[in-house]
């Protein structure tokens, strides 16, 4: 092989060189189950660590490969074993790798993504340029003395994994969440529950924006039970449970007399974003079952993979 770019890339692929697919494998077992097959997914030198199921770590590689390096067959194959698909409730059995699934809050651009794909405002267009979404006013100007312009239209609703970066600004909802920065590259996610991150996903303009949209498809149905049943199964993707639906009912109640009382409180909270609310809708109405939604997009069940 040459020594230069193209012989390196040959090299990357060729088949003497099993440490290219393997390492791929192992990052994405690494994103769907917390913890690679080699823990140290960053080394896999002389000090990593060795892998807890090598065999396994070796049959996904040549799969890899035979496939053509084909990232969503490797992904389906993972997500569709019996490994991924066991809970994360803790038993008697012995707390090895592959007994249980382990709990994992979702990464920064899922947890934005999972918000927008709930209440239907995601754009699923694959590729194109970066998109600049919501974001306070004047961070950028504050820090780099340069005006921030966010896009307009389907674009703030596109896939996190598109969201612009500017270098030592990283977008704050995205970096709130654990989001890695861009000043070096980060191998394993870091992994944090603050307060922030519940104040951010029941006030920032991109949660309350689809709590509205949420709230304004339930309000198609009849009676706040079969609303409230509706928004939380888009949400978390089951039937509230007696207990929940009996506090989510409660609450609703409490917004709509007051939202009642505060009519520009609640145009003012349906307002948020640059989706328009459907004018047919009372605000106080639309607004009450818009708190209901931002609680259930607030749970640990909506941001977490049990």
């Amino acid at each position: 092989m040459g020594k230069d770019r193209l012989g390196f890339a040959r090299w990357l692929v060729a088949d003497d060189n099993p440490l290219t697919a393997r390492v791929a494998v192992n990052r994405l077992w690494q994103m769907l189950f917390g913890t690679g097959l080699v823990e140290t997914a960053d080394d896999f030198g002389g000090q990593g660590s060795a892998p807890s199921h090598p065999e396994l770590l070796d049959w996904l590689a040549v799969e890899f490969r035979e496939s053509g390096w084909d990232v969503k067959h490797l992904l389906r194959l993972m997500v569709t074993s019996r490994a991924y698909a066991q809970s994360s409730r803790m038993t008697a059995a012995p707390a090895r790798l592959l007994a249980r699934m382990p709990r994992l809050r979702l990464s920064a651009e899922m947890v934005r993504d999972q918000a927008l794909a709930a209440s239907g405002l995601l754009t699923g267009d694959l590729g194109g340029p970066s998109v600049k979404p919501y974001q306070p006013a004047g961070l950028w100007r504050e820090l780099a003395d340069v005006e921030y312009r966010r896009d307009k239209g389907p674009a703030l609703y596109r896939r996190g994994v598109y969201v612009f970066w500017k270098r030592t600004i990283a977008p704050p909802g995205l970096a709130t969440f654990d989001a890695a920065g861009r000043e070096a590259c980060s191998v394993r996610e870091t992994r944090t529950n603050t307060p922030l991150q519940a104040l951010n996903l029941l006030n920032d303009v991109t949660y309350v924006e689809a709590a509205r949209v949420l709230a304004q498809k339930a309000m198609a149905l009849e009676g706040d039970a079969s609303r409230i049943e509706w928004m939380t199964r888009s949400v978390l993707a089951r039937k509230p449970r007696d207990a929940e639906m009996r506090v989510l009912l409660a609450g609703l109640h409490r917004h709509r007399a007051h939202y009642k009382k505060a009519p520009e409180a609640a145009r003012k909270l349906i307002g948020a974003g640059e989706s328009v609310a459907d004018a047919r809708h009372d605000p106080a109405e639309l607004a009450a079952l818009t708190a209901a939604a931002g609680v259930l997009l607030n749970l640990d069940e909506a941001i977490t993979r049990e």
